[in-house]
């Protein structure tokens, strides 16, 4: 008897991160600024860590990234991404000053290094929702 796969679990907008997903439909990353100090948040979230602030806006993110560190998942955290092991999941650097964590969907993690440079993609969940996820700096995913 074969068991049915359930579905990738997929995030929940709140309010705060409503315009982040907003931006990835529109294939743009969106990074939150407090609007009091001037520092940069990812993920999206409602207080300023550094000055306690509940204002923030929104900035366009350059599109660029570079790796900090990665690793490649054998074994799925859920049963839905069992079809796509194994899978390399980076953390990278953006010149903003904040960190992403997605899946580099263009190369092997054999081709990364510490620094090598990215960029970020979009890429449609199939239930209507926008991710972003890595691409090497001359790949293609948008």
């Amino acid at each position: 008897m074969q068991t049915a796969i359930p579905a990738k679990p997929a995030p929940e907008p709140t309010t705060d991160s409503r315009p982040y997903w907003e931006g990835l439909a529109r294939g743009t990353l969106l990074l939150q600024r407090c609007a009091e100090c001037g520092r940069m948040r990812h993920y999206p979230r409602p207080l300023c860590d550094a000055c306690h602030s509940f204002a923030a806006d929104w900035i366009e993110a350059s599109g660029r990234a570079s790796v900090h560190s990665w690793t490649v998942a054998h074994h799925p955290y859920h049963p839905a991404f069992r079809g796509e092991l194994p899978y390399t999941v980076v953390t990278a650097d953006l010149p903003e000053g904040v960190r992403i964590v997605a899946q580099l969907r263009d190369a092997q993690a054999d081709r990364l290094w510490i620094g090598a440079p990215l960029r970020i993609g979009f890429e449609d969940n199939g239930e209507g929702m926008v991710l972003p996820v890595l691409v090497t700096a001359g790949g293609s995913n948008k």
